[in-house]
């Protein structure tokens, strides 16, 4: 089993009573996280349930939960000792969340269990298990995750975190980059053997996640619509959410258009970067710019819809994303910096960086006040500009 950044975290919550939450898109590895978890309990007073069986949501469906505290202890469980459950696929059963919060009040049971909605977990969970939960949620593969995925032999490239452009590291990962932004980080993608095999997956994992996770979500019965929208969203990533134009080329009325995003959203499949102002007014008023959460996906969706430059941006905002807050900064004359990030540093992409855009970025930084600034390039020319931060070095 290949560690993901995540797991130490993971496992440091172990020893907490909360309810261990994650969550992610689906086979984005939260099965697997919840494996190792349970590989790392200290004892056997533990049971694994998975909610795709049958007989597993009939058990946690039942309206006594006396009678699953019954289950549970004839199947093993010693409530008298220091126990652990583990749910995995918790989205399948409609009021786990009310057995969750019983069964840890009266019994004292540690729970670990993974969804792949975060509309599920933060509006359902946050309802019944407030303050009794922590929420941790898993993306694709970072780019140094892919890396040890592919088992690179590249020693310590968490030393090349964010440093400017030095030649032996882009020479030695070029390749496999280009590798992450054609199929992204999606575990079982990077793990198979050939191009074929990854365009299959990656067209499988669309279509699970619209059949089961937005079906069972939303009851939306409308997929090939759905389908429609995301196919027009993957064409104009990186771009403003123009409601009116997509209800116009899509041929559905506005409210649902944003309905739809809103729930694509909170399903992680897109994201939405909103502007960077501290007037709230502004930031309501602003449209929010559309990225997809793998480029994988993105590329399945979009085909030759999207150019080179459209990837790359939309790559590094996938990266950045699960580092901390991120935005974008425009101005009234239409100037902007692509993306700020943590409030307190500005990044400007370019796939061949120079000097001049440099320039530009650290005197628009310069007028919102900002002192950080990083040009994040995708191509090394041959002209001798190196003060930049390559794409491979954004984890």
């Amino acid at each position: 089993m290949e560690q993901r950044e995540i797991f130490p975290l993971l496992k440091s919550h172990l020893s907490q009573k909360q309810v261990t939450v994650i969550t992610g898109m689906r086979r984005v590895g939260k099965s697997t996280a919840l494996r190792y978890l349970m590989s790392q309990v200290p004892h056997t007073n533990k049971r694994y349930l998975d909610c795709e069986r049958i007989e597993i949501r009939m058990l946690l469906n039942r309206p006594d939960y006396e009678s699953i505290a019954d289950e549970l202890q004839v199947g093993g469980l010693d409530f008298s000792s220091p126990c652990v459950v583990a749910l995995d696929e918790i989205q399948l059963v409609e009021n786990l969340p009310s057995v969750v919060k019983y069964l840890y009040d009266t019994y004292g049971i540690k729970f670990i269990v993974t969804g792949s909605s975060s509309y599920y977990i933060k509006n359902r969970f946050s309802e019944s298990l407030s303050g009794r939960k922590r929420i941790f949620e898993m993306f694709p593969l970072s780019f140094v995750e892919f890396l040890r995925f592919k088992k690179s032999a590249v020693n310590q490239p968490e030393k090349y975190t964010w440093k400017p452009f030095q030649l032996a590291w882009y020479n030695r990962c070029k390749n496999w980059y280009t590798e992450y932004l054609r199929f992204g980080g999606f575990p079982e993608v990077v793990l198979a053997n050939n191009a074929s095999d990854k365009e299959e997956l990656l067209k499988d994992i669309i279509n699970s996640y619209i059949e089961l996770d937005i079906k069972l979500l939303a009851d939306y019965s409308a997929s090939e619509e759905l389908y429609k929208l995301v196919k027009l969203l993957a064409a104009r990533a990186g771009n403003k959410v123009d409601y009116t134009k997509l209800a116009s080329v899509a041929g559905m009325n506005r409210q649902k258009i944003a309905s739809y995003v809103q729930l694509l959203e909170h399903t992680y499949l897109i994201y939405l970067i909103r502007p960077f102002t501290t007037n709230i007014d502004k930031e309501i008023s602003q449209q929010p710019k559309i990225y997809f959460s793998d480029t994988g996906l993105l590329q399945t969706m979009a085909g030759s819809q999207i150019s080179s430059g459209q990837l790359f941006e939309n790559a590094i905002a996938a990266q950045l994303k699960p580092l901390g807050p991120l935005s974008y900064y425009q101005k009234k004359t239409g100037q902007e910096i692509d993306f700020i990030f943590n409030l307190d540093t500005a990044i400007e992409v370019k796939e061949t960086p120079t000097n001049h855009d440099l320039t530009v970025l650290e005197q628009r930084a310069s007028a919102i006040d900002f002192k950080k600034v990083f040009l994040v390039g995708h191509h090394h020319t041959s002209d001798g500009f190196e003060a930049f931060v390559w794409g491979g070095s954004v984890f």
